[in-house]
């Protein structure tokens, strides 16, 4: 009974402090939708599609998955013309690249800078397209949509309106995150008290140990892989204040998850498209376990030189 109170508290202090972060970004991002600021950036936007395979009408998907959320994004891209080409495109630039915002805005939370987070997940997403588009020859035909869209979403008329969607969405949003997130709470307070947490972590020892990083990110990882990044991020915040988790760890983790999260949900989200889900999986989870050995290679070179550094200048301070 013990374990539950205390998993429950955790995971209300948890989902009330991602909340204090999603409600009035979500609120500001929704209202913006409907003024002249999205088309604006919209806008801004259309020269550079033609360098990555996608139309000026493409980019109003890109806007809105970056600034609100994937479900907005595929709504959008229902609606047009694409090719199917065009649309895996987009899937694999929205997968990597999506509600950039509020997860920016939660990373930031857990202690990381946010110009890291954008510079790793737009980086992905420009690249990726530009990669596709120069590999791939084929997929001019227009894409044949695998589910039939709901129909066009009323737009709300006046300001009032316009207020009660955003705060709507960003209500629903948070209790969305509470309904995944208290459960987890529980469920890694009960795998704490049970001695499992320490099963599973040797179980993820051979994957930590090829992406370069300790067993005890192992829940974070896994959390962040199967329920998403803001709940993954919700993790990394009990097990920092827990487990020790280191910086660099802390960073290793995260380059990993803004690369491949929320694995099952945020695949199947583009069944609608009728584009193929696997090779979108596999894209990336390659990428995401390649970048992150990568970083992880690099910092630890940097960190033996430096070590040697200073060993060599203990040796010989006058040198």
């Amino acid at each position: 009974m013990e374990t539950l109170k205390k998993g429950l508290i955790v995971g209300l202090q948890t989902s009330w402090t991602l909340g204090k972060i999603i409600f009035p970004i979500t609120l500001i991002v929704t209202v913006l939708s409907y003024t002249p600021v999205m088309d604006w950036v919209v806008g801004l936007l259309t020269p550079f599609m033609g360098a990555i395979g996608l139309s000026g009408e493409a980019a109003i998907p890109l806007v809105l998955g970056n600034l609100l959320n994937l479900y907005a994004a595929i709504g959008a891209i229902l609606t047009m013309d694409l090719t199917v080409k065009e649309v895996f495109i987009l899937a694999v630039m929205l997968s990597f690249s999506h509600n950039l915002i509020v997860e920016s805005a939660v990373a930031k939370k857990v202690g990381l800078k946010i110009w890291v987070v954008l510079l790793v997940r737009i980086g992905l997403a420009v690249l990726s397209a530009w990669v596709i588009h120069l590999v791939w020859q084929g997929g001019g035909e227009t894409a044949r949509y695998g589910f039939v869209g709901g129909g066009p979403r009323e737009e709300p008329s006046g300001i009032g309106a316009i207020l009660m969607q955003g705060m709507e969405s960003a209500f629903f949003g948070i209790v969305q995150l509470a309904a995944i997130v208290i459960p987890i709470m529980v469920f890694i307070q009960i795998m704490k008290d049970l001695k499992w947490l320490d099963v599973f972590s040797k179980w993820m020892s051979p994957f930590t140990k090829v992406l370069g990083i300790r067993e005890n990110t192992s829940t974070t990882l896994a959390a962040g892989l199967v329920f998403g990044l803001a709940y993954g991020a919700g993790v990394m915040i009990q097990a920092v204040k827990e487990d020790g988790v280191s910086k660099k760890d802390l960073y290793l983790v995260f380059i990993f998850l803004v690369a491949c999260h929320a694995v099952i949900e945020d695949t199947l989200i583009f069944a609608p498209l009728g584009i193929p889900l696997w090779p979108l999986l596999a894209i990336r989870l390659v990428t995401a376990v390649l970048l992150t050995i990568a970083v992880a290679f690099i910092w630890n070179r940097m960190e033996k030189n430096e070590q040697q550094q200073n060993k060599e200048w203990k040796t010989d301070p006058g040198a």
